[in-house]
């Protein structure tokens, strides 16, 4: 079975050792993804949907160039820093995910990788050969 690594070109994946998404035969695992654009800059500070929006981009790309889609998606995992407006994430995630309604958890946790990260959120998806 073919092992795909796709990475977004961040320092941090060598130091750390992970890819952004991995594809193992028509599974992808996409890994925790903050809102981070570039090698540091965080989007949306303070502003729970804003993050939610652009992670679900990042993953959505990350997807794609795994030859996945969002209706893929069986399974997100959300993470919330103690700040984080868990119902504005909710709602962005329901946007998003709405018709596909992959299942979902969506807890707090004692703290992110930075002080800005209101949300993580990773997600894995099984891609069906036989869609159109």
């Amino acid at each position: 079975m073919t092992r795909q690594l796709i990475s977004s070109g961040t320092d941090y994946e060598r130091i750390a050792g992970y890819s952004r998404a991995l594809r193992l035969g028509n599974i992808v695992h996409v890994s925790g993804t903050t809102a981070t654009e570039g090698a540091d800059t965080i989007v949306g500070i303070g502003d729970s949907a804003a993050q939610t929006a652009f992670i679900l981009r990042k993953i959505e790309a990350a997807l794609h160039e795994a030859g996945a889609r969002l209706s893929d998606v069986v399974r997100t995992r959300v993470y919330l820093a103690p700040n984080a407006d868990w119902e504005a994430v909710a709602r962005v995630h329901g946007e998003v995910f709405g018709e596909i309604r992959p299942a979902n958890t969506l807890l707090y946790v004692g703290g992110l990788v930075g002080a800005d990260y209101l949300v993580e959120i990773e997600a894995e998806a099984i891609i069906d050969d036989e869609a159109p």
